[in-house]
């Protein structure tokens, strides 16, 4: 098990120790779980009131919180206590899961893929001709990857994984278990003689560097040219992005989102859980639309919408208002 002094942990923080105590740490909790020797985090003003009644002897705090730490107990004062934790969690995190060799004899690699040094490749993966992956990437147990796609560097797949023929991912990407990159667009045409007539997807998937991807979430392929997730993304568990969408750097969308295909986000867009964008729809640069929302028409840049159909949040606050007091009067 990991443990560490207050002193160490600040060597990575460079914050400010406020308290003279030297407990040595065994685990980082939230703060209404901890024990006596596990370190916690104060993010806002609003939970300094469940400090008195937390166990835990040490806490990572906003600079500007207006508690002190009390007996016998410690604060690191940080800038930004939510992105040191990031930094605490790194230092206790479990190692990964081991591989015996770098590539585990069930794996199928054609002779024609090209795996970069360091990469390793669990058991049971399939890698099709003409594909690349780069330097110390690693291909979980029972991932696929079709032919002609490229994976980069430092790039981490969870089992499960399919990545479809001809799609590219970029570096230092995360894709959790199961996902699907490259799976088909949603086409169909009406046919008097046939009924349904797929329209054939031959497009790809382009995601840039850095961009993570949550478990069961599905890519499709562009109906002509690429589907594209740019630098810097995250995409939450259960999503889906629909065909020949383009997402900006820095998107997020959490779990249960979708878009429908064709939909343009710009730099920064921030979609909440189980919000729904129409498709051929735009939302600007820095637009953020609620849980919840369905978004029928474009968003502005750094607007933020609400409601289905999605409005300005602060109109649809008014209208549930406005409801609510309706509704409340028909009861009297």
């Amino acid at each position: 098990m990991k443990s560490y002094s207050i002193q160490e942990i600040n060597e990575v923080l460079k914050g400010t120790i406020v308290g003279s105590i030297n407990p040595t740490i065994t685990a980082p909790e939230q703060l209404d779980e901890a024990s006596a020797t596990e370190i916690t985090f104060i993010g806002h003003r609003k939970y300094e009131k469940n400090w008195a009644t937390s166990k835990a002897c040490a806490a990572v705090v906003n600079e500007d919180i207006s508690i002190e730490p009390g007996d016998n107990r410690i604060f690191i004062k940080v800038k930004n206590a939510d992105l040191a934790m990031s930094q605490v969690l790194e230092l206790f995190a479990p190692p990964s899961p081991v591989f015996h060799v770098e590539i585990h004899p069930t794996a199928v690699i054609d002779a024609s893929a090209t795996i970069g040094k360091g990469s390793k490749i669990g058991a049971n993966v399939y890698v099709g001709p003409k594909t690349t992956i780069g330097e110390n990437t690693i291909l979980y147990p029972n991932v696929t990857v079709l032919d002609e796609c490229s994976i980069g560097n430092n790039t981490v797949i969870w089992s499960g994984t399919v990545v479809r023929e001809r799609c590219h991912i970029g570096h230092h990407c995360i894709i959790h278990p199961n996902a699907t990159i490259g799976a088909d667009g949603f086409g169909f045409r009406p046919d008097p003689e046939k009924g349904l007539v797929k329209i054939p997807q031959i497009g790809n998937v382009v995601i840039g560097n850095g961009v993570e991807i949550g478990a069961n979430s599905c890519v499709d392929r562009g109906k002509f040219s690429s589907t594209v997730l740019g630098d810097g993304c995250k995409i939450d568990n259960l999503v889906q992005i629909g065909h020949n969408s383009k997402l900006g750097r820095f998107c997020i969308m959490a779990g249960n989102s979708g878009l429908a295909g064709s939909v343009t986000l710009g730099t920064g867009v921030i979609i909440g859980g189980s919000a729904s964008i129409k498709d051929h729809t735009t939302l600007g640069d820095g637009a953020i639309v609620g849980a919840g929302s369905g978004v029928v028409s474009n968003v502005e840049a750094g607007k933020t919408v609400l409601g289905y159909p999605a409005v300005d949040a602060r109109d649809a606050l008014k209208q549930w208002a406005i409801l609510k007091r309706l509704v409340e009067d028909s009861k009297k």
